[in-house]
């Protein structure tokens, strides 16, 4: 059985495919104004910590986004000192971008601030509604990934 869903007071539209394009801009740039990072940087340190150091066409095509984002994207990153530029082993002339000590601790705490904010919006939530909704959101991510 599905969980119930609340009601939308006063919702100027009640289809759902007129208010979720807004409830997901909402989502996406109220879950950014957390933490210290934005979503660009926040992808990128994670992406790194997730597979370790890569070079920008790797990060590019993991991210889907084209090398010159990614080559923006890492500058203000380079100057704070959260990513560095690492020789590549098999060719000393190349380089790739790796996650620096200071550049983990602020995703750690970018994700714990994340992470408690979470819990508390969703402390009034059951398990199985916060496991239907994580489901749903996966679907969504995947969907929006699957376009590329």
């Amino acid at each position: 059985m599905s969980p119930s869903l609340p009601d939308v007071p006063d919702a100027p539209d009640p289809d759902p495919d007129c208010r979720l394009p807004y409830q997901v801009a909402v989502f996406a740039r109220r879950l950014s104004a957390v933490g210290e990072l934005d979503r660009a940087a926040f992808l990128l340190l994670d992406q790194l910590a997730a597979g370790g150091p890569a070079n920008v066409k790797t990060l590019a095509a993991a991210l889907g986004v084209d090398s010159s984002t990614v080559t923006r994207q890492a500058a203000p990153l380079l100057r704070e000192r959260l990513l560095a530029r690492v020789p590549y082993p098999a060719d000393r002339r190349a380089v790739r971008l790796a996650l620096t000590p200071l550049g983990a601790g602020r995703l750690a705490q970018v994700r714990e601030r994340r992470r408690r904010l979470i819990a508390e919006l969703t402390a009034g939530w059951t398990p199985d509604e916060r496991t239907v909704f994580c489901a749903l959101l996966a679907r969504f991510n995947d969907g929006l990934r699957d376009r590329r």
